[in-house]
């Protein structure tokens, strides 16, 4: 799909973080966007800042996660906009700290936002691009997928699958016309989960810039690339190496200050949550 100009985008996860820069970035190209996520403000916020662009902007403050709440998006998208022709499944959340922390009821609704609801969601876009035998569906991955992180054990979950979903679909869709990309970025600065952190990234990884994660976006429904991992230090020999040797991976995670970097946020987010309850008095 070269010529992006005049094409309706669908942005899950649209009202902060990185779903803004590739929102922003699919606007330059001349795309009307179709904007959803929890926040209304942040959702008007983003159609604010994308004014300048002159194409069409809509924003739909509903949750993903839930099932008649999707139903209602795509009918009033449907509604809004003569067809659909890209998908970005942006929407996510992730929280670092040891694996016990977490309650049965957060770990759900991580997987349900990770990767339930894109699978879900993209099965009701679907139909319509294939009718069409035209489309392109973006599911944003992370590094993390592509080998488990400590003390983030359940968001790499969520991304490795959402990965291997995306390699599967693309395989299966292929010669319909429609397209499936992922992208994987390491850590993000400016936006994104990892800019809240107010730590430096390991050294082993370094930290990419929000632009180019979005213009990796535009790079892979222009050119079709089944799979774009986007971060500047060498921490894709991780999960090579982990590939050969998980002894190798685990002791190069040590090595390049990946493990103590988790642990110490880890830390940090189990002392803020004790504290949280120490306030309220629970």
């Amino acid at each position: 799909m070269k010529n992006l100009n005049g094409k309706n985008a669908v942005i899950t996860g649209g009202s902060r973080g990185l779903g803004t820069y590739i929102a922003d970035f699919l606007a330059r190209e001349g795309v009307n966007l179709a904007l959803t996520a929890r926040s209304e403000e942040g959702l008007k916020s983003t159609a604010e800042n994308l004014s300048r662009h002159r194409v069409k902007v809509e924003t739909y403050p509903f949750d993903i996660t839930d099932q008649k709440g999707r139903e209602r998006l795509l009918e009033h998208i449907k509604g809004d906009f003569e067809t659909i022709d890209l998908l970005i499944n942006n929407a996510g959340m992730e929280w670092v700290c040891s694996y016990t922390a977490l309650s049965t009821d957060f770990i759900e609704t991580m997987i349900q936002t990770n990767l339930i609801a894109p699978m879900i969601f993209t099965r009701m876009v679907l139909p319509d691009l294939l009718s069409r035998g035209n489309g392109h569906i973006v599911n944003m991955s992370s590094l993390g997928g592509k080998r488990g992180n400590p003390f983030a054990c359940t968001y790499s979950a969520t991304k490795a699958g959402l990965i291997e979903w995306s390699k599967g679909l693309r395989h299966e869709l292929s010669g319909t016309g429609v397209g499936v990309s992922v992208i994987c970025p390491g850590f993000v600065e400016e936006a994104g989960m990892f800019a809240v952190y107010n730590q430096k990234p390991p050294w082993l990884a370094g930290a990419t810039t929000p632009a180019k994660v979005a213009g990796a976006v535009i790079k892979a429904i222009k050119k079709d690339v089944d799979e774009i991992v986007v971060n500047p230090g060498p921490a894709w020999l991780i999960p090579l190496l982990d590939a050969i040797s998980p002894k190798i991976g685990n002791r190069l995670y040590k090595f390049g200050d990946v493990y103590d970097f988790y642990r110490r946020k880890a830390a940090d987010n189990q002392k803020k949550m004790q504290e949280g309850r120490s306030a309220s008095g629970t």
